[in-house]
């Protein structure tokens, strides 16, 4: 069995070939394909964060709106960026977002990825501090989330205050109980996937990973799970964590499946370089008639090793045509995969 659950990048563009011309479009259509994936049997709707970006940006009024309109499916994100993050007032949306969704949120977190703009973190008020880079920032940041996030009192309270405190130090409000448990480090590397496991966070790998050996994504995901689990044991919690991979995979069940995606060109994984210093390995693309996909889904070893695939879906074409995207992973690959 596997958790199966989409990731929607939110792209919208006012253009007429797009179904998304809008953040008005991109938001509700969001909404509408999370209610669609839980009526479907999907296990989980994941939203990606990107600022000053015709995508989704603002992620806790779009999780709590998902929150209120369905309740089975998990509501999560894949990855919020901790470098523009004031983790106090997260804590606060985060408690609402959850309790709200009656304990569902799976929050997704890491340092970002490049970004549209320079530096942007400064815009919103961010620096880093003295000998910190941006990624240290973003560790920073994720740190005093995580313990916010225990509900320990550490604020001394108004002796005078205008509503009647409880005794003792005061806590951030509105607390979710198990939530700290569900928080997700974003990784793209083996270093980081070991110390997301030391801090007690759960595993999301993506589409693309630090090439640290050359080796397709897979396997290299594969060995950062593996190593990731290595940690956990060793750092001790009495608890077992969850690890995702993410994937675009397509099922051609129809001709619009396969004008859409049957053209080839993505069966293998490329290079690239997301900054002068750093090069990474992006995941290939699976697009073929069910029992062709079926096979080659077999052969990746980090899918394999996962408890949940997020699916990348193609907001844009609209939420029909996503709903039968997922629908057809659920309904003619999953359950030859011994996944359902």
């Amino acid at each position: 069995m596997k958790n199966i659950g989409f990731l929607s990048f939110g792209h919208w563009t006012p253009s007429p070939q797009s179904a998304t011309r809008s953040a008005a479009d991109a938001l509700l259509q969001s909404i509408d394909l999370a209610v669609a994936a839980e009526e479907l049997g999907a296990d989980g709707a994941y939203f990606r964060v990107h600022h000053f970006a015709r995508q989704l940006a603002s992620p806790f009024p779009l999780l709590s709106a998902v929150g209120a309109k369905t309740s089975r499916i998990e509501i999560g994100t894949g990855v919020i960026d901790m470098r523009y993050e004031n983790p106090l007032y997260m804590v606060e949306d985060a408690g609402a977002a959850d309790l709200i969704s009656n304990g569902r949120l799976q929050l997704g977190i890491s340092r970002g990825s490049p970004e549209q703009v320079v530096e942007g973190w400064r815009y919103f008020g961010y620096q880093p501090g003295q000998g910190e880079d941006e990624a240290a920032m973003a560790r920073r940041h994720t740190e005093v989330f995580l313990d916010m996030l225990k509900g320990k009192g550490f604020a001394e309270p108004n002796p005078r205050p205008m509503f009647p405190n409880p005794p003792g130090l005061l806590r951030l409000e509105p607390h979710s109980e198990g939530l700290s448990k569900r928080i997700w480090w974003g990784s793209a590397t083996n270093a980081t996937a070991e110390w997301a496991a030391r801090l007690g966070m759960n595993l999301q790998s993506s589409t693309l990973k630090f090439d640290e050996t050359g080796e397709p994504l897979h396997k290299q995901q594969a060995d950062q799970i593996r190593a990731y689990r290595a940690a956990w044991k060793a750092a001790g919690h009495d608890w077992t964590p969850r690890v995702s991979v993410s994937r675009s995979v397509f099922a051609l069940i129809n001709d619009m499946d396969r004008a859409y995606f049957g053209r080839g060109g993505k069966e293998q994984d490329s290079i690239g370089y997301i900054d002068e210093k750093t090069r990474a390995v992006f995941g290939r693309s699976y697009a073929d008639e069910p029992d062709r996909l079926v096979e080659q889904l077999k052969g990746d070893e980090a899918i394999a090793e996962a408890d949940t695939l997020l699916l990348t879906v193609p907001n844009q074409l609209g939420v029909a045509y996503n709903a039968h995207v997922i629908e057809a992973i659920l309904k003619h690959v999953a359950p030859a995969m011994g996944w359902r």
